[in-house]
């Protein structure tokens, strides 16, 4: 079972190994990932980045955040009450254990644990085919195809309608 954590500063050197690691780089596409050492300290209003353990070992990372809300715009004019995920799973052997469903049922239960959120979003590269099919699994709809930087995306948005019927199948 997959817990979520808040991120600290002692994870930071694990979250650096993890961005070397050549799955986490092919699906960032352009990103530079992230500053963990000046990401993790601050203490966001907009949004959170959490670990994922299976058992108190740390198998991934998440950032949930308030799109609407968030410094860089990234998503430019969206609505309020939307959340956005970003999911990695670290290390080679964790992928393809299901690990990856799990966490994102624990960040979606989490965001909308949030009566005012009404959906999540998310944005895989197009490319990135295998993420594709995973959040369509997990009831994601295609929204529109997008350019984030220089990355060719697929907006996909979880409805709390979609959430509710597929949380009461589980």
């Amino acid at each position: 079972m997959i817990a979520l954590r808040p991120a600290t500063k002692d994870d930071i050197p694990l979250l650096k190994r993890w961005d070397e690691k050549p799955h986490v780089i092919a699906a960032g596409g352009g990103d530079d990932w992230y500053d963990w050492d000046a990401e993790i300290p601050r203490n966001a209003d907009w949004g959170e980045l959490l670990i994922a353990e299976e058992a108190g070992r740390p198998v991934g990372v998440m950032e949930i955040a308030d799109p609407a809300k968030e410094p860089t715009h990234y998503w430019g004019e969206i609505e309020d009450n939307f959340r956005a995920i970003d999911i990695w799973i670290g290390e080679e052997k964790d992928l393809g254990r299901g690990l990856g469903t799990q966490m994102m049922r624990a960040a979606l239960d989490r965001c909308f644990t949030d009566e005012k959120v009404k959906a999540v979003v998310i944005d895989p590269l197009e490319s990135n085919v295998d993420a594709r099919r995973f959040y369509e699994r997990l009831g994601f709809k295609f929204v529109e195809r997008r350019t984030f930087d220089e990355d060719e995306c697929i907006v996909y948005r979880l409805s709390r309608a979609d959430y509710e019927a597929l949380a009461a199948r589980r």
